[in-house]
């Protein structure tokens, strides 16, 4: 049996719509809460960075300052968030995830995680071995 090969320009978006459709569906699996993707997608943001501004935290996300301003209230009043002064910028604060907002988002990964293998675990040896080396490459290309 001869492998098919695929143009880039036909595998391209076959693979961004099953990467899309995978990480929606991942993202539905989620313990009981109402924080919102957009409050999620900020604190993990923070997570990763440790500390940003406002304004940082608002271009990392991709949304404008003052939508960023309702997101960040929303996720302070929850005690997920801590503002401190800026070090050398008396105008400016930093934002960085409290204790609560990094435990918040390791239940959340974790819910995801297991919703992932179990779905995994239903596929044989050699499915997970070629989702393995695929995986490899998705971060290759997305270091890139």
């Amino acid at each position: 049996m001869t492998a098919k090969r695929v143009p880039p320009a036909q595998l391209a978006p076959q693979l961004r719509d099953a990467i899309t459709r995978l990480n929606r569906r991942v993202r539905q699996a989620r313990p009981v809460g109402d924080l919102t993707v957009t409050q999620l997608s900020a604190l993990t943001s923070l997570k990763l960075a440790g500390a940003l501004t406002p304004r940082e935290l608002a271009d990392v996300e991709r949304v404008q300052p003052p939508t960023m301003t309702k997101i960040v209230a929303k996720l302070e009043e929850r005690g997920l968030v801590q503002r401190t002064p800026h070090p050398t910028d008396g105008r400016q604060v930093i934002l960085a995830a409290t204790e609560g907002g990094r435990t918040v988002l390791d239940q959340f990964e974790r819910v995801r995680d297991e919703w992932l293998a179990t779905r995994l675990a239903a596929l044989t040896e050699d499915e997970r071995e070629t989702l393995r080396r695929a995986a490899d490459i998705l971060e290759g290309i997305a270091r890139a």
